[in-house]
């Protein structure tokens, strides 16, 4: 598995692939003599990191992360976060980071997009996200993120159903949930906009 891509776009020969694969697999902390287990025989966590060498095998630049620890225990999952980060710094990788948890995103990137429905509503630093977020929607989000210092608080959800992104709202897609919507925002798509602060938002308010 780990071998196979490596091979057909010629990072490696063939006498060579044995000995390369035990590279990889150790540089993302898996024993070489694994190769010779069935897919079966690997716990969550490993085939995780399988995934992370299959990856890795072929030296890229640039990885596309999509929920990649979602589906793992918490203990697990703070292992290959970690892991990741190692590898960013040793292999100087740049990493586009999908997931729905803002711990997992807070702790792992330098720059956030948040996404509703489809559309961007804000991009900034990862410590100015989640130290003064702007636009409603990741408020909201940002709002509801467990706290050790807000452990006694209610959990609220965002108010309202999620629409169906097949047929989303006018305007802006946030704005029947939006506790600051005015008439505009369900007539008028906010456009992406930098703000004083350096960040970009999509939200009428911010024109303000």
């Amino acid at each position: 598995i780990v071998g196979e891509a490596p091979l057909f776009h010629r990072v490696v020969d063939r006498n060579g692939l044995e000995d390369y694969v035990r590279e990889v697999m150790l540089r993302v902390g898996l024993d070489p003599e694994f190769m010779r287990r069935y897919p079966h025989q690997f716990s969550g966590g490993q085939r995780q990191r399988i995934g992370i060498a299959r990856a890795l095998a072929v030296n890229p630049e640039f990885l596309v992360c999509d929920e990649s620890v979602a589906a793992l225990d918490v203990s697990i999952q703070a292992q290959v976060l970690n892991l990741f980060m190692d590898l960013r710094a040793q292999l100087s990788l740049t990493y586009l980071f999908i997931s729905h948890d803002l711990g997992v995103v807070e702790h792992l990137s330098d720059r956030v997009v948040i996404m509703y429905l489809g559309r961007v509503v804000e991009i900034a630093t990862t410590d100015a996200l989640f130290q003064e977020p702007a636009h409603p929607y990741t408020q909201a989000l940002l709002a509801e993120v467990p706290r050790i210092e807000t452990r006694r608080r209610r959990f609220e959800p965002v108010r309202g159903e999620i629409p169906s992104p097949l047929e989303p709202p006018s305007g802006c897609h946030f704005h029947p949930r939006c506790p600051h919507a005015m008439k505009r925002c369900a007539e008028e798509m906010p456009v992406l906009k930098m703000t004083n602060s350096g960040r970009h938002v999509a939200c009428h308010l911010s024109d303000a």
